[in-house]
């Protein structure tokens, strides 16, 4: 499979694009969403989807490789590794930092961005 949750590349960021690429498929393996096996979009595939050059993807994608994150075999493309099991709370480090990346997108402030995760929060646990 290689559909990967949208990732964005901020060209008015001080962040190269490769980190930004990078670190946005870290959160997403790290954080459970892509999961062992995950196969990643080809290097060209990405790259033209995001407007960029092979190079760019190329290097997330070595980035990724050198933390162990995806391993990369010549016929079975880059797959994202087995993780080791991580703390709880580097994993909802993680969560709540890709929730406030995407609250901003949306434009949301402080504190509608805390009302939506109290109202699932409440919805979520009927003992609450």
């Amino acid at each position: 499979m290689t559909e990967l949750p949208e990732i964005a590349v901020d060209p008015g960021l001080h962040v190269p694009p490769y980190e930004q690429i990078r670190q946005q498929l870290a959160d997403l393996i790290t954080g459970g969403v892509l999961a062992t096996g995950h196969r990643l979009p080809p290097i060209r595939q990405l790259a033209a989807d995001l407007g960029l050059a092979a190079g760019t993807v190329a290097r997330a994608y070595q980035e990724l490789e050198a933390a162990s994150l995806v391993h990369t075999r010549r016929a079975a493309g880059t797959v994202v590794a087995a993780l080791s099991p991580q703390p709880t709370e580097e994993r909802s480090d993680v969560l709540a930092r890709q929730y406030v990346q995407a609250a901003r997108r949306l434009g949301l402030t402080v504190d509608e961005a805390l009302a939506a995760v109290s109202r699932h929060w409440t919805a979520a646990d009927p003992h609450a």
